[in-house]
């Protein structure tokens, strides 16, 4: 942390939430100064977020705390559906410790112990500049898009005003957003509002209760239980019409109201860490950007809590900006790509936001004889084979076709969905999370040679290329044992089978699908002439014109 703010700076990311700080190293780990402002000095101390699952657990590997992010998190059992008299309905059991992604499906945490890790993993990020004790007071878009953005911010410690000016602003700056406000955007209601009372308490006894979410589906008084950390519990409680949550701040009416999960414990065991009420809302800002100015977070959306996506919708409107944004300040790209952002993110958090209001609406909503309905057909569903799998998966939808994102081939990846990350053998023949082989940057999957055309495409993007298969494997430079121990390697079995007939696939360096190249049909061909040939609807946005690259390391890894 540095005394002095310099008057200039590529990026000035407003708010030191997850969102800021993940936006804020994720441009540093590409190169791309950041300056963090934040109005408190100390992460805030009370827990909010409790729940991430799989997609932003990978999201934490990016940024390089996955590690010490599942040493402070505790994956969930799954999920109970129980009526109002706590009988249960449906249960869905996880039964897999971990995902298609690499991790845990369901990871619940304490979130100013988040915050600290993101804080702490600065230190390895020199690039990083965090600012606490800073009250920003406007940011004024400029008349032309390419001129700096001034910032103005008050030094709490001095009183005094100053103005520092950015290449680009991030507004993390929450649900009040001033950097929404001075872009004249305004939040869309997607669903009416709800209250509901919040509560956290601390036991050192465990709660003999299921060890899993549980879900009241009684629309006069919805609940939601959930086991944060070892003594860390959370409730929250849909408020009638007419209470008030200063109603219980009577410490035996909120101990009445967790009664059910508590019997025989004692009540001096049970430490209240806060009560608050919230209003649950389902809004999404009709404008994510003007120029160089970008809302990322609360700040752009607010989503209901019922699917647990809120904070991690705002980590992946970094993940998705971070990397286009390097490029553009880099210089390796067109400022149109800054384009694709809002076209991404603004449809795909609007579709969260509509599942966890469905969702609520099928859990907790209507009347009594949407109750009656529940109690009949919810144990029916859990039942079914399959049926856990199916109401536990991942709920994030894939991107919708666009330039990043192109046409669905049969039988390939789909672009807009992320390519799984199974645990793959290195150079050395040691098991390696796919995204620690990839590195920063785009990625090459191929299971047959690749054509000279999509050589010269990877090298233009400087692609990271792996190699599933490769019969001309004589040469390549990898050690004789690493490929034997490759050959039966089940994650890179696996990858060839999600790859389907796509002899090679394309990511982003979000990890997204962009392009598929098809398989050939005559093993003594390449593949990758048909993806280099489409690839002009996208090339100009991620490349400067006239830039080429060298040619990228490349891994090697085959299976049987």
């Amino acid at each position: 942390m540095t005394a002095t703010i310099p008057e200039h700076v590529p990026v000035v990311v407003i708010g030191a939430g997850p969102t800021g700080l993940t936006a804020a190293t994720l441009l540093a780990r590409r190169g791309v100064p950041a300056l963090v402002l934040e109005r408190h000095r100390a992460p805030y101390p009370l827990p909010r977020a409790v729940h991430l699952d799989d997609e932003v657990h990978r999201i934490l590997q990016a940024v390089g705390i996955h590690d010490a992010f599942g040493a402070i998190s505790r994956p969930t059992r799954g999920m109970r559906l129980l009526d109002g008299s706590h009988r249960v309905l449906a249960e869905f059991r996880r039964d897999n410790p971990c995902g298609r992604y690499g991790f845990p499906e369901a990871n619940m945490f304490d979130q100013p112990e988040l915050e600290r890790l993101l804080r702490d993993n600065l230190r390895h990020h020199p690039l990083v500049t965090l600012r606490g004790g800073i009250e920003v007071t406007a940011v004024t878009p400029p008349p032309h898009g390419g001129a700096p953005v001034p910032v103005i911010y008050r030094d709490e410690d001095t009183g005094v005003s100053h103005t520092v000016r950015a290449d680009a602003v991030l507004g993390c700056d929450g649900a009040g957003s001033l950097v929404r406000a001075s872009i004249g955007s305004r939040m869309q209601d997607l669903a009416h509002p709800q209250q509901w009372l919040v509560v956290d308490i601390r036991c050192r006894l465990p709660l003999p209760a299921w060890d899993g979410v549980h879900q009241i589906c009684d629309p006069r008084r919805a609940a939601t239980y959930m086991r944060v950390a070892e003594d860390r519990y959370r409730w929250e409680f849909r408020l009638r019409t007419g209470e008030q949550p200063q109603e219980f701040t009577d410490r035996r009416r909120l101990l009445a109201l967790i009664a059910p999960w508590t019997p025989g414990i004692p009540e001096e065991e049970l430490h209240v860490l806060r009560t608050a009420a919230y209003t649950f809302r389902a809004q999404v800002a009709d404008g994510w950007r003007q120029g160089r100015i970008f809302l990322l977070g609360d700040a752009a959306h607010l989503t209901p809590p019922f699917i647990g996506q809120g904070m991690g919708a705002g980590m992946r409107d970094a993940h998705n900006l971070a990397w286009k944004l390097a490029r553009v300040l880099t210089g390796r790209a067109s400022e149109a790509l800054l384009d694709t952002y809002q076209a991404e993110r603004h449809r795909h958090a609007q579709q969260l936001i509509r599942t966890a209001v469905t969702v609520g609406a099928v859990m907790t909503g209507g009347g009594t004889g949407t109750a009656l309905a529940r109690k009949a057909v919810l144990p029916v569903l859990s039942r079914l084979p399959g049926a856990s799998g199916l109401v536990l998966s991942a709920v994030s939808p894939p991107l919708r076709p666009g330039l990043l994102a192109g046409p669905r081939r049969p039988g390939h990846p789909h672009p807009g969905t992320l390519c799984p990350q199974p645990l793959l053998p290195d150079a050395d023949g040691d098991p390696r999370l796919l995204d620690d082989l990839f590195g920063e940057g785009f990625a090459l999957l191929a299971s047959t040679p690749l054509s000279p055309a999509l050589h010269a495409l990877a090298r233009t993007l400087d692609a990271r290329v792996i190699h599933l298969h490769d019969p001309r494997r004589q040469g390549s430079g990898t050690r004789r044992g690493a490929e034997h121990r490759a050959e039966a390697d089940p994650g890179t079995r696996a990858l060839v089978r999600w790859m389907g007939t796509a002899g090679a696939v394309l990511l982003r360096p979000d990890r997204v699908v962009l392009a598929t190249a098809a398989r050939p049909r005559r093993p003594d061909t390449t593949c990758g002439d048909d993806l280099a040939a489409t690839s002009a609807a996208w090339a100009s946005l991620l490349c400067s014109s006239g830039r080429a690259a060298g040619g990228p390391p490349t891994v090697v890894a085959e299976p049987r």
